[in-house]
C-alpha cells in the first residue's frame, strides 16, 4: 500500500520542503507589503513622501525626519526580502533536478501550476482547499511515504489516472472565488464548459469548483466573481461536513522538482468521509465506493500510524454524527 521513503530522500525532501517554506514567506511578504516603491515628490514646492504601486499613489506627508525614517525603513526591509527571496529561490532551482532524479515529485505539472497560481493570489487555504485524490500528496508527503498504485484494485488504474486528469477545489469562506482567471494565467486553453462549474483545457484537464449545500438552495443564486464568465461553485451535499474539519496544509514535490504548497481537509475527516461515500451514500457507483473504501483504509493508517493522530470524539467534534459513528469500524480496518 506504501513505499516508504529512504534516507536520502526524506533528507532532500527535507530541505526541499523548508527551503520552499521560507522562501513562500519572503514571497508573499515580498509581493504584498513590499511591492512598489516609495519617492520623494515635489508639489507647490514642497517634498511629499509618496508610495507608487502601478498606478496608485499614495501621500504619506511632507518631508519630515519622520518620513525620511519611514523611507529609508521600507528600502532597507524591501531590500532586505528581496535579497532573501532570490537566495531561496537560487536554491530551489537547484533542488529542482535532484527531486526529480531521487523521484521526490509527485503532484502531476499542471496541478502543481494551477495550485501555485492559486495560492500566488493567497485563495488557497483561505478561500479554496483541495478535495478528493489530490489530498493523498499532501497526507503522504506529510507521513514519509509515497502511496503506491496497488492501493486500489487492477481494473481501477484506469478510473485513478482519469481522477488524476480532474483537480476538484472547493469554496470556502466566501461565495465564489473566481478562478476561471487564474486558470488562464496558467494554460491560456482552459474554459467554462457546458457545466458552469468546470473547465477544462485543450489537453482534457479538468478542474471543477464546488461548495456546500447551501439549506435553501432553491434561492441561492452563486456567481463567479468575474461574472457571467466566471465559474459557478457547484452544490455537493455533505460537502459542508469537510469544511467544517480542521484544515490540513502541507507542502508536496511537484514532478517537475518544485515544491507546491497544498490546503486540503484533516486525513481523519478525509478517511472518515470517503469511509461514508463507501458504505452510506446513496447513488454511488459501485467501482467508486470499493475506490472509496480502500482510500479511507489507506488515509486512516496514514493518520493513526504515521502522523499520530487520533480518531478521538474531542478532535473530531465538528464532524456529524453519521461520519464519526464510522471511526471505531476504519481503525479496526485499517489495523489489519
Amino acid at each position: 500500500m506504501f513505499k516508504e521513503l529512504d534516507g536520502d530522500q526524506i533528507r532532500i525532501q527535507t530541505n526541499a520542503i523548508q527551503t520552499f517554506e521560507g522562501w513562500r514567506e519572503a514571497h508573499h511578504d515580498f509581493r504584498h507589503s513590499y511591492q512598489g516603491r516609495m519617492n520623494w515628490s515635489r508639489v507647490n514646492g514642497v517634498q511629499y513622501l509618496y508610495r507608487i504601486n502601478g498606478k496608485v499613489r499614495k501621500s504619506l506627508g511632507p518631508r519630515s525626519p519622520e518620513t525620511e525614517r519611514i523611507k529609508d525603513e521600507y528600502s532597507a526591509q524591501r531590500k532586505k526580502l528581496r535579497t532573501r527571496r532570490n537566495r531561496l529561490q537560487t536554491k530551489l532551482k537547484e533542488f529542482a533536478p535532484i527531486n526529480r532524479a531521487y523521484r521526490l515529485g509527485r503532484v502531476p505539472k499542471i496541478a502543481a501550476n494551477i495550485l501555485r497560481a492559486l495560492d500566488e493570489q493567497q485563495l488557497m487555504g483561505n478561500h479554496l482547499i483541495v478535495v478528493g485524490t489530490y489530498s493523498l500528496y499532501a497526507y503522504e508527503a506529510a507521513a514519509g511515504i509515497q502511496i503506491e498504485g496497488k492501493l486500489i484494485a487492477t481494473t481501477d488504474i484506469d478510473l485513478l489516472w482519469d481522477v488524476r486528469r480532474r483537480l476538484r477545489l472547493a469554496v470556502f469562506d466566501a461565495p465564489d472565488s473566481g478562478v476561471l482567471g487564474v486558470l488562464r494565467k496558467v494554460d491560456k486553453s482552459f474554459d467554462k464548459t457546458n457545466s458552469s462549474f468546470r473547465a477544462r483545457n485543450d489537453d482534457g484537464y479538468i478542474v471543477d469548483l464546488i461548495r456546500p449545500m447551501q439549506q435553501d438552495e432553491i434561492s441561492t443564486q452563486i456567481k463567479g466573481v468575474g461574472g457571467e464568465a466566471d465559474l459557478e461553485a457547484a452544490a455537493i451535499s455533505g460537502l459542508q461536513w469537510l469544511m467544517n474539519a480542521p484544515r490540513f496544509n502541507q507542502v508536496a514535490i511537484g514532478d517537475d522538482g518544485y515544491p507546491v504548497f497544498i490546503s486540503c481537509v484533516d486525513p481523519r475527516a478525509f478517511a472518515l468521509y470517503k469511509r461514508w461515500l463507501a458504505e452510506d451514500a446513496s447513488n454511488r457507483d459501485a467501482v467508486k465506493k470499493r475506490r472509496d473504501r480502500q482510500q479511507a483504509i489507506a488515509v486512516a493508517k496514514i493518520a493513526k500510524n504515521m502522523l499520530g493522530l487520533k480518531f478521538s470524539a474531542k478532535d473530531l467534534s465538528a464532524l456529524p454524527l453519521r461520519l464519526t459513528q464510522h471511526a471505531k469500524k476504519l481503525v479496526a480496518s485499517s489495523a489489519k
